[in-house]
């Protein structure tokens, strides 16, 4: 008798595709293999502020939601860390400083969209951002630190400091997905909104080396 596959599990195979493509994307294979510059990377923390400030205001919409609110906790909680990367690593005017790409408002008005309006897509983004900050995003820092030789200055955004281990915390939260009371309809919504999620970090990434390249020119 075959037995039906978990939902974490059909999600993650069904986005492995959107995933690699996300990361191998220009800037960033530039930016892992040691081609980009501190530069480039201060523009990438940049736009993470925007996303994780969206992210993080409608979690604190969805924390009254029976569904969303199962996967939102405080441990996850990136946008101090970012601020104080960027504060270091731009000076205190940062804020004065950062200005969100075309691909970046995009995905932004998307977060705000869905975090007002579903949950599914709400879970889908934040699924997407912070069990792959747990993940590769754990490979990104050690690698920009010894690149860039920052300590922790710098790559804040990386360290989870509230969570002992990473591995058991994503165990959990793929049995929280596989757990939540989605028909079969949904969990298609769900994946499709992923999906989406590596089709603005792709294209994110697109915008940031077309912003390098006008900078040169």
């Amino acid at each position: 008798m075959d037995h039906p596959i978990p939902f974490s599990t059909a999600l993650r195979e069904r986005s492995s595709t959107s995933h690699a493509s996300s990361e191998h994307a220009g800037f960033m294979s530039d930016l892992m293999r040691g081609e980009g510059t501190r530069e480039d990377y201060v523009a990438l923390v940049a736009q993470h502020w925007f996303i994780y400030e969206a992210l993080e205001r409608t979690a604190g919409q969805m924390r009254s939601d029976p569904v969303a609110s199962v996967f939102i906790s405080d441990k996850l909680t990136r946008l101090p860390a970012l601020e104080a990367d960027l504060e270091f690593l731009i000076g205190p005017g940062w804020r004065d400083e950062i200005v969100p790409l075309p691909t970046t408002r995009r995905y932004v008005d998307r977060i705000n969209e869905v975090g007002a309006t579903w949950a599914g897509g709400f879970v889908a983004h934040h699924y997407t951002r912070y069990l792959g900050d747990l993940s590769g995003g754990q490979f990104i820092g050690r690698l920009m630190s010894r690149r860039f030789g920052f300590d922790t200055n710098g790559i804040g955004f990386y360290l989870f400091d509230d969570i002992a281990d990473p591995k058991a915390f994503k165990d959990v939260y793929r049995e929280q997905l596989d757990a939540a009371p989605w028909d079969a309809a949904e969990q298609e919504r769900v994946i499709d909104e992923v999906l989406l999620a590596y089709r603005f970090n792709t294209e994110l990434f697109d915008d940031l080396a077309h912003a390098k390249a006008a900078q040169v020119a």
